[in-house]
């Protein structure tokens, strides 16, 4: 029989896919995600329609809460905070997964009389949800500076506790999920699942953050997909696999963009010790002005510009763009080249540039640009490092060898804008700064792309 529900239902559904559709391009992004947005009120209106659902109080409650939290965090957090937001917000859904598992327990302890599913579903998102949660927010800390972002372990018991862990969260799991109506099991389900969560995220370092928190979305995902089917909620389930997939798929993408396998991502150890270290390689460092770098743009048949962090962390987009369209006006021919790992999260630097109403056409992915490089006369990198450096072509002992980077390091002039000398969130030496063909302009990026701009205006 259909019902109200189910047609609204169906309208969520096709809002949540073509939602996802619009996400691909910076051009239909905001408009993909209203519609998703729109597609989960009506998904929520369809649940509320569930007969006999509940204390309408306590969920007219929690709207209230979640709202007035959710839309002043997300309307004033800076670009630059957006990774930290997003891990945040994703632990927060896992979170709320898994106490759902709990609140399930409690209405019917040891699942007594229900079918097999239900229980099997229940504790795989009460373990993922748990994970999720207490992972996210150290990713969280560590991309806020509230954690050390360099890994930190317990040597070679990391391993073993973090099988311990999820092995002692499994067996609870199994014992509630045979008839056991002990709470006591369940709690001890989800603390060990958050303590194995925290294990396998602190011995992660920074450089690997936004794999990371990639892949916990995804689990987020998957732990809602499975307390739907639990609780028998279309949505849940639809949404869940929805999240769960496209996060899957994206964590995928961002380990083979770093040459490295999620496993080996997940053992640790790599990155996050860039507070402490500055270039050390051979080799002297070419400084320049503003005026020089203006002088070497305005007579340039090609320019690539490389954002990274340090241009987020600057704001330096909307100064980038003004200089970009002096140099097309004199007839330059401006690109940029988008490394898919660049900044803090995916996509970090394709928003900024947005923002900046930079035209779709000039963004370029790594594999469309990197052939480039050779026929280009400046390539200005801004705050970009692990991404560029050469290193990881050149040197085996690298910890980033085998990386796909820009190819930087073969443009005629290479012109870097950088704070100071210090490694990059891997945390090792950038080679491409002690090349004889690479100056580097000193100084927050806004100030010295604006610098770069008057002088541009005055030739």
């Amino acid at each position: 029989m259909i019902t109200l529900r189910s047609v609204l239902y169906i309208l969520a559904f096709a809002l949540f896919i073509y939602g996802l559709m619009g996400l691909t391009g910076p051009r239909t992004a905001v408009r993909g995600n209203a519609i998703a947005a729109a597609g989960m009120a009506v998904a929520v209106i369809a649940t509320l329609l569930t007969p006999g659902l509940g204390n309408w109080g306590l969920i007219a409650l929690g709207l209230v809460v979640g709202t007035v939290i959710g839309v002043p965090a997300a309307r004033q957090v800076k670009m630059t905070a957006m990774p930290q937001m997003v891990a945040l917000f994703n632990g927060v859904g896992g979170g709320a997964v898994a106490l759902t598992a709990w609140v399930e327990f409690r209405e019917d302890p040891g699942f007594q009389g229900a079918p097999l599913h239900v229980p099997v579903a229940t504790m795989f998102a009460a373990i993922i949800g748990s994970i999720s949660f207490w992972g996210s927010l150290v990713a969280f800390g560590k991309l806020q500076e509230l954690v050390p972002g360099r890994p930190i372990t317990v040597g070679r018991l990391q391993l073993p506790l973090n099988v311990l862990l999820l092995v002692g969260a499994v067996a609870c799991a199994v014992a509630v999920g045979l008839g056991s109506d002990v709470e006591l099991l369940l709690v001890a389900v989800l603390v060990l699942a958050g303590l194995g969560g925290i294990a396998v995220v602190l011995p992660i370092g920074g450089a690997d953050m936004p794999v990371v928190v990639s892949l916990l979305n995804a689990f987020t995902g998957l732990s809602a997909a499975a307390a739907g089917l639990a609780l028998s909620n279309t949505a849940m389930i639809v949404a869940g696999m929805l999240v769960g997939a496209s996060g899957s798929i994206l964590t995928d993408q961002m380990a083979k963009a770093m040459n490295r396998s999620i496993p080996s991502i997940i053992a640790g150890g790599f990155g996050g010790t860039a507070a402490s270290a500055p270039v050390t390689s051979g080799g002297p460092v070419r400084s320049v002005s503003a005026a020089d770098v203006a002088i070497q743009l305005a007579y340039a048949g090609q320019v690539i510009v490389v954002p990274g962090y340090g241009m987020a962390v600057a704001q330096a987009q909307h100064a980038v763009q003004d200089m970009a369209k002096l140099l097309v006006d004199r007839g330059v021919g401006v690109a940029y080249a988008v490394h898919p790992v660049a900044g803090r999260m995916p996509g970090h630097m394709n928003v900024l540039l947005a923002e900046a109403d930079v035209p779709y056409e000039q963004l370029k992915e790594m594999d469309e640009i990197n052939d480039e490089f050779a026929r280009t006369d400046v390539a200005l990198v801004i705050g970009a490092n692990d991404v560029t450096n050469p290193a990881a072509r050149s040197d085996p002992s690298s910890p980033i060898y085998g990386m796909p980077i820009l190819n930087v390091d073969q443009a005629r002039t290479v012109v870097v804008l950088k704070r100071s000398m210090r490694a990059g969130f891997a945390g090792v030496d950038n080679a491409l700064y002690t090349d004889p063909k690479t100056a580097m302009l000193f100084g927050d990026a806004k100030s010295s792309v604006r610098e770069i701009v008057e002088e541009l205006k005055a030739l």
